[in-house]
């Protein structure tokens, strides 16, 4: 049962092989994370998603949130799951102690989350609703409003929810137009609607505190003139008790292909006139707060991505080893045998073990270098970790997710006509996942944030630590003979990608951005593949160093695996890589110089 969800042993082997997380115990911040308390930690998530979390996935596929007189209702599962998170102190492990929080470090919170995630992403969505606006109530809130909010929210008690997305104001949030008209005691009467809610609604928390983006009356138009708010579903009296009814309800929740354990609402705040809210940060800065939450929330989504993808993975890895149809091709006796014996399904099989597994690597590398960041000795040694990051952040989100919905689609496959039924757990997996490359920005505009900002700020320094952090890693390889070839490979590519920035860095300068975003996308598939090689190359060189020590090893199978990953994606993956870079130096403008009548449909 533990392994529908993700294997165990490749959790650790990443933790504790790879990254090596117990180091971060070196430092005061993690001192309490040896790593006897981090495989804890893990054990304990695998236990409560396994127990609560994952017998609500059916449930809320088939049953779902319901709306009634403006209320939504979740069936009474999740409740009890809500519940037991409660107890267990789930929902802010990597916040900071003082804030309330349990003061993990992200990496074994990004392992923390593999579970809870791949148990019941809809059901999770709500605690990550909670753990990002709270940590703008830390970074930006009163110390009224910490008080007020900080230590209900991460307990639990009461949710949270962000209000961005209005019907004529999507992606470009700068035309939206709720309004917010000041009061004389200092709160704000917020007018407006929004769709697009996730969680709006639920009867799982006692209070939901709403982050509203509005334009305070008079202030300049776009961007710059948006404001964020507090409203908070029920009033909140001084003492922390609440008060009456505030005015914001949901008016509906959408009928959505998938993903029916979140309540997607249609918001109305101050229909009738009396939706009080509280400023959060400074005026006219509630973009730029907003998304300081969303790069933190944008690489859960990623480990949301790449969670459903590792059950895709593992159930469509029992089933091949279970399904036995067809023969071994030229057997003369026609024996059946398990279909995982079919060259077809080892290629498919192969390709969700190579990106799940390099993509689990990749997210909790991410983790490791904002831990690393967060303990950096030297000025120069935080803004290469930080540098990485914040380049790093929408490959996370956007990169991943695609890959997920491929891997998705593969377990599918692999079910054949069963796969298609909702008998079987892959059905939903295929609509569940497909969410995560629209919500929390689309990963065309993640591509485009990749391209056109974190390439370019800094003067393209944001990169260059990043191809900085990936040579000097490959350069620590190169003392295991039997890969020099990959690592030259390897090398190869990233020069190429380098290559690949400067060419684009160029076009930008050049004045022609409509070609230059034209590659945003595939810019986004080159340095994400790059970053799975990266990640698979350095398992296998793991794996290699184990072999060489001499020493019985109980598992050999395991390491064998990640020898034999790391080849697949050397010899099969980083070729197309490399065409695909070789498509963006060309750069083909046809799709933007033809006519808009040309494309057809009339």
């Amino acid at each position: 049962m533990a392994q529908v969800i993700a294997d165990r042993r490749d959790i650790d082997f990443v933790l504790h092989e790879q990254l090596e997380v117990e180091n971060l115990s070196k430092h005061p911040l993690f001192a309490d994370f040896d790593k006897e308390t981090v495989d804890m930690i893990v054990s304990t998530a695998r236990d409560l998603a396994l127990r609560y979390i994952h017998p609500t996935l059916k449930i809320g596929d088939e049953i779902g949130c319901k709306y009634e007189n403006n209320k939504v209702i979740t069936p009474d599962e999740f409740k009890t799951a809500w519940q037991a998170m409660k107890e267990g102190d789930w929902f802010a492990i990597d916040r900071p102690r003082e804030a309330g929080g349990q003061g993990m470090p992200c990496t074994v919170a990004a392992a923390a989350r593999t579970y809870m995630i791949g148990a019941n992403m809809g059901l999770m969505f709500p605690v990550h609703l909670i753990h990002g606006p709270g940590m703008l109530i830390e970074l930006f809130g009163t110390e009224e409003q910490k008080a007020l909010y900080l230590h209900n929210l991460y307990t639990g008690t009461w949710g949270c929810t962000m209000m961005l997305t209005e019907p004529d104001s999507g992606s470009d949030l700068s035309h939206l137009k709720t309004t917010a008209t000041r009061n004389p005691d200092g709160t704000f009467n917020i007018t407006g609607n929004k769709i697009f809610t996730s969680c709006g609604d639920q009867d799982l928390t006692e209070n939901i505190i709403h982050l509203v983006l509005g334009r305070i009356k008079g202030a300049a138009p776009g961007a710059g003139g948006i404001s964020l708010f507090l409203v908070p579903k029920f009033r909140i009296n001084p003492d922390g008790s609440l008060g009456e009814r505030n005015d914001v309800y949901c008016t509906g929740i959408e009928n959505k292909m998938g993903h029916h354990s979140t309540p997607s609402c249609s918001m109305t705040l101050g229909g009738r006139g009396a939706c009080i809210g509280t400023l959060l940060g400074p005026e006219n800065t509630g973009l730029s707060s907003m998304f300081v939450m969303m790069n933190k929330f944008r690489h859960i989504v990623g480990i949301q991505g790449m969670s459903v993808a590792s059950s895709a993975y593992l159930y469509a890895l029992a089933h091949a080893r279970n399904r036995i149809q067809g023969a071994r091709l030229g057997d003369p006796e026609m024996t059946p045998i398990p279909i995982i014996n079919h060259p077809d399904i080892r290629r498919m099989l192969m390709t969700m073990k190579m990106i799940t597994e390099g993509t689990r690597s990749m997210l909790y590398y991410i983790a490791n270098v904002e831990d690393k960041r967060d303990t950096a000795e030297t000025p120069r040694e935080r803004e290469i970790y930080d540098n990485v990051l914040n380049f790093l952040i929408p490959v996370a989100k956007s990169y991943v997710t695609d890959r997920a919905v491929e891997i998705c689609n593969l377990g599918m496959q692999i079910f054949g006509g069963y796969g298609y039924i909702k008998e079987y757990p892959t059905e939903q997996l295929v609509r569940d996942v497909k969410i995560l490359t629209i919500y929390e920005g689309t990963n065309g505009v993640q591509s485009m944030d990749l391209m056109g900002r974190k390439l370019m700020i800094k003067g393209g320094r944001l990169f260059r630590d990043f191809l900085g952090e990936v040579r000097k890693s490959l350069e620590s390889f190169k003392d295991v003979p039997d890969i020099r070839a990959f690592v030259q490979a390897m090398e190869a590519a990233v020069d190429k990608l380098e290559a690949v920035g400067e060419h684009l860095t160029r076009t930008v300068k050049g004045g022609d951005l409509e070609n230059a975003y034209l590659y945003a996308c595939p810019f986004m598939d080159v340095v994400g593949d790059i970053m799975v090689a990266w990640m698979l190359l350095w398992r296998a060189v793991v794996a290699k160093r184990k072999f060489a020590t001499g020493e019985p090893i109980p598992d050999p199978d395991f390491y064998t695996g990640q020898i034999h990953t790391a080849e697949t994606c050397m010899r099969t993956m980083l070729p197309v890589t490399s065409a695909r870079m070789a498509v963006i130096l060309d750069s083909c403008n046809a799709p933007m110089e033809i006519t808009d009548e040309a494309f057809g449909g009339r």
